[in-house]
């Protein structure tokens, strides 16, 4: 079997593990699980690298669960947190995981060894509080509990913390049992910040089990400016078309500065690191092409949003960025311009009417006067071609399938006009 962890190594998807005996483990097929929290009805970019991982651990050869916290949902991660979050209601924690269980059937499908994807609170909703504590609560020791570096930093603070979010560790550690009896789970995987959560589910099944469990974690994604790629630090990118629309999410990797364009190409894409290497010396050597870019924008919009969602924001950027509409399907230029202005005209209104009445009529220009101004100085476009003169005239084959026309102010200012 390939190196699992040599693989996650090489693809900066590696923090650190429990037990150096886990390499042996993983010498033959394991089953191992990760949790995916659902605070919202989508997951976004910084899970990927979890989803990621999880790829890896497939293509060799090794069993996946994906847990869907819909038991924990209802209590809050706290790690990292520095207040309490606000707790979903049944029905929105409900959605979300639906929701969360879509992104993931998207990615950890592979049909020679497809993921299992679960919900914890098929077992967690099913516990009494007199069961938990005794069958589970008696099992922590309140000094290790109260030891824990995101325990006593919430603790010093003003904010405090409540019991609630003070057992969160038992119900991660009752999933891990949970798994470990019905599937033989022998590890957990995830993020740097549940290193505390996920040695509480190995400490369990050693002292009720007798047995060894292994847990891995990876290191939190993080921007160039050292923040986290995280919903809760304002800068989300969500795996949901309807919340990140697919142009969205390709400019965001577009963006990518140099620094990091290697690194998220190995983490984000299974591409082979032989490819990667070779974005790596065009990177140095021609930065202004942004080949890497283009590439990890590529490949992480397909696996996200597929072919379709790939072609829609290839055009969306070449459109906004002023290239030719020439040939674009109706559907692809409303799915572009879905949140700009628009304004539906009637034919006669448009077809050999001069472009200063129609630019008007558009909104584009509160008067007449104001688009022959916006002419003579060079700033006016229909179609992202320049119009050159106020005695321009719209011809039916200005219209884009038809029945479309796109004006256009300066860089960024649009209209969409639909003729009736």
């Amino acid at each position: 079997m390939d190196n699992v962890i040599e693989i996650l190594k090489a693809r900066h998807l590696f923090e650190a593990m429990t037990d150096p005996a886990l390499e042996t483990a993983l010498r033959k097929p394991v089953t191992l699980y990760a949790g995916f929290d659902p605070s919202a009805p989508s997951l976004q970019v910084g899970n990927l690298a979890t989803i990621m991982a999880l790829a890896h651990f497939q293509q060799c050869g090794h069993r996946v669960i994906a847990v869907v916290g819909g038991g924990t949902g209802l209590i809050g991660d706290p790690s990292g947190k520095s207040a309490e979050r606000a707790l979903p209601d049944v029905e929105t924690a409900r959605r979300n995981v639906e929701g969360i269980r879509e992104n993931l059937s998207r990615f950890l499908g592979q049909p020679a060894a497809p993921a299992r994807i679960v919900d914890n609170h098929d077992w967690l909703g099913n516990f009494a509080f007199i069961e938990f504590l005794r069958d589970v609560g008696k099992h922590f020791r309140m000094g290790a509990m109260l030891g824990r570096e995101s325990v006593r930093a919430r603790l010093a603070g003003e904010a405090g913390m409540s019991f609630a979010e003070f057992s969160y560790p038992l119900l991660q550690a009752c999933d891990f049992l949970k798994l470990f009896d019905a599937e033989q789970c022998v590890l957990q995987i995830g993020g740097a910040d549940q290193w505390g959560n996920i040695t509480a589910g190995i400490d369990l099944i050693g002292r009720l089990r007798n047995a060894v469990a292994y847990g891995l974690t990876l290191p939190l994604v993080c921007d160039s400016s050292g923040q986290k790629l995280g919903k809760s630090e304002g800068n989300a990118v969500y795996l949901d078309a309807a919340r990140t629309p697919p142009y969205d999410f390709y400019q965001f990797f577009l963006r990518t500065e140099d620094v990091d364009v290697v690194r998220l190409l190995k983490i984000f894409t299974l591409l082979p690191l032989e490819a990667i290497h070779d974005l790596e010396a065009c990177v140095r050597e021609q930065p202004e092409k942004r080949d890497a870019q283009r590439r990890l924008a590529d490949e992480v919009t397909r696996l996200v949003h597929g072919e379709d969602g790939l072609r829609a924001a290839r055009i969306a950027s070449s459109v906004l960025f002023g290239e030719s509409m020439e040939g674009l399907r109706a559907e692809d230029l409303l799915r572009v311009f879905a949140d700009v202005p628009s304004r539906t005209l009637s034919r006669a209104e448009v077809e050999g009417r001069s472009v200063v009445d129609v630019a008007a009529a558009s909104g584009l220009c509160a008067s007449k006067g104001e688009a022959r101004r916006l002419i003579e100085s060079r700033g006016l476009y229909l179609n992202n071609r320049r119009v050159e003169t106020p005695r321009t005239r719209v011809a039916l084959s200005d219209l884009l399938d038809g029945r479309l026309l796109v004006f256009r102010s300066g860089k960024k200012t649009f209209v969409l006009v639909e003729v009736s």
